[in-house]
């Protein structure tokens, strides 16, 4: 009789429901809890209280009942609505649903499109009465018939769903260098497009390639036409040749541009492995990414360069820019330490300079990891060759010069 009884019958009173009682009867004796607790005046937390009796006791959802309180607010009773209900006559009968599952059946259920052009041919072109209602049916109305339940007890638990496909190159997976260099990061970085003179389509630019060792920093670029097996796979065979040290793994995205047998292959013959970013994990590949801004796009920029001019920037890059960026130019090292604002958590702070030539001189014993017939000593001869400030100029100069001959010389008038 009051809510606080209410609230002892809900600990004590689970499992106890009507047992017989007719929709009429329910709806009357829920009309008659909501008056005698003068619902509408109630509490919310009071109101939840009802609502649980309520549902307890007649087994109904909350929407259910949500939906029968409003009735009750709108018309100040609860009844169940009678009389039949206004029905659309059906224009397709079951023999019609038959002969959509033989027609799917046969074709391997084709499009909607497809599927009703054959019924139109069964009719028009080859005059078969059956399928005279079918013939005029939509392509969306097709899809409505196969969910009927009639359609999906016969055909539909023959066909399932497209499934992603696997591939089996790659193991998605982070790399793990443990401090080691020869772990590197890939990534392409496209040189914008253009529309063609005279309506000629939208004409790509080149393509430059960017291989980051995770450890040192190492960086070596190149260029090439396209990102096809056979520009890219002479072209990476020539970038990881020109690290001085050994490479043990190629880590990439999951771009069909190295995620094939092709660069499979070559990556095999090598002794190389190959690892794949993993999904919903977007710095796997970060350090590539950043240096492809911090790198290409600040020297090469975002304008249109055409594929014909790959061959110049390749020769740019390994004669001025890879040497650049590997002996000359720092970059910055992180270093881990406890943030004081979130309580064991790390944070990276960067106070630690050097080019990657340094990095790999700071390593313990960093011989073992150069290729065969290679010394620190040459490396370090050919590293004070020049000193960082004239390696820069010589490698801004160089870079005005390929840029020149990208422009089209203008025609002179006669």
């Amino acid at each position: 009789m009051s809510i606080a009884q209410i609230e002892d019958w809900l600990k004590i009173g689970n499992g106890i429901v009507f047992q017989g009682k007719s929709r009429d009867e329910m709806y009357r004796w829920i009309e008659a809890t909501l008056s005698r607790f003068w619902y509408k005046s109630l509490r919310k937390k009071e109101k939840t209280v009802v609502k649980k009796y309520i549902m307890m006791m007649t087994g109904y959802s909350y929407a259910q009942l949500t939906r029968l309180i409003k009735k009750k607010k709108d018309t100040r009773v609860i009844r169940a609505v009678k009389g039949n209900r206004h029905t659309f006559e059906k224009t397709y009968t079951p023999e019609d649903v038959a002969l959509l599952i033989k027609t799917d059946a046969a074709h391997d259920r084709l499009s909607g499109v497809a599927t009703r052009k054959i019924l139109e041919r069964e009719y028009a072109v080859y005059g078969k009465k059956d399928y005279e209602r079918l013939s005029k049916i939509s392509s969306s109305h097709i899809y409505n018939l196969r969910e009927t339940r009639q359609y999906e007890s016969q055909l539909g638990s023959s066909f399932e769903k497209t499934k992603a496909t696997t591939i089996p190159i790659g193991i998605r997976r982070k790399p793990e260098p443990n401090g080691r260099p020869g772990y590197i990061r890939v990534d392409t970085v496209h040189q914008g497009d253009c529309v063609g003179k005279n309506g000629e389509g939208l004409k790509k630019g080149v393509y430059h390639i960017n291989l980051v060792d995770e450890t040192l920093q190492w960086e070596i670029a190149g260029s090439v036409e396209g990102i096809s097996e056979r520009f890219l796979a002479p072209l990476l065979q020539q970038l990881i040749e020109q690290f001085p040290f050994k490479i043990i793994n190629f880590h990439s995205d999951n771009g069909s541009e190295y995620i094939n047998k092709i660069v499979a292959q070559l990556l095999n013959k090598m002794m190389i492995a190959q690892t794949k970013s993993r999904p919903r994990h977007s710095n796997d590949n970060g350090l590539a990414e950043t240096k492809n801004g911090g790198v290409i796009r600040k020297h090469f920029g975002y304008a249109y360069i055409e594929q014909k001019h790959a061959q110049p920037i390749n020769h740019f890059y390994k004669t001025f820019m890879n040497p650049y960026l590997n002996f000359h130019r720092p970059s910055g090292f992180a270093t881990k330490v406890f943030d004081p604002k979130k309580p064991g958590k790390y944070k990276n702070v960067y106070k630690t300079y050097l080019t990657p030539f340094e990095k790999l001189q700071s390593l313990d014993r960093p011989e073992q990891y150069l290729r065969p017939c290679l010394t620190m000593k040459l490396l370090e001869q050919f590293a004070k060759q020049l000193s960082d400030t004239e390696a820069a100029e010589a490698m801004q100069k160089a870079k005005r010069e390929l840029f020149k001959s990208f422009r089209v010389p203008e025609k002179k008038s006669v």
